[in-house]
């Protein structure tokens, strides 16, 4: 059984939720980190790789110096499901266990 797609209201909602620099449509949600350097951003994503794995859902990064761009998506539905909602949340638990920029 395919994930349920989310309309844009559920996902505004969801946003509120999470980390303010998160945004969001249908298709994707995206923050961009700024960690405090280029190996803190390495090593949010060592330690988001295993939690992802745990549930079996993986994000699109991208490491340029100490950001990571994040977008996550269902790929198999075809746009944002509660799965995406799920790893938004870990996502923010992670980076908050690492020093940020400023």
């Amino acid at each position: 059984m395919a994930a349920e797609l989310l309309d844009q209201q559920h996902i505004d909602s969801a946003l509120a939720s999470l980390h303010a620099s998160w945004s969001g449509s249908t298709k994707a949600l995206r923050r961009s980190i700024e960690f405090a350097d280029f190996p803190t951003a390495v090593e949010f994503v060592n330690r988001l790789a295993p939690r992802c794995e745990e549930i079996d859902h993986h994000p699109d990064l991208a490491i340029r110096w100490r950001w990571v761009d994040v977008e996550l998506s269902t790929h198999s539905a075809g746009g944002v499901t509660e799965m995406d909602v799920t790893l938004a949340r870990i996502v923010d638990e992670v980076a908050t266990s690492l020093p940020l920029a400023g």
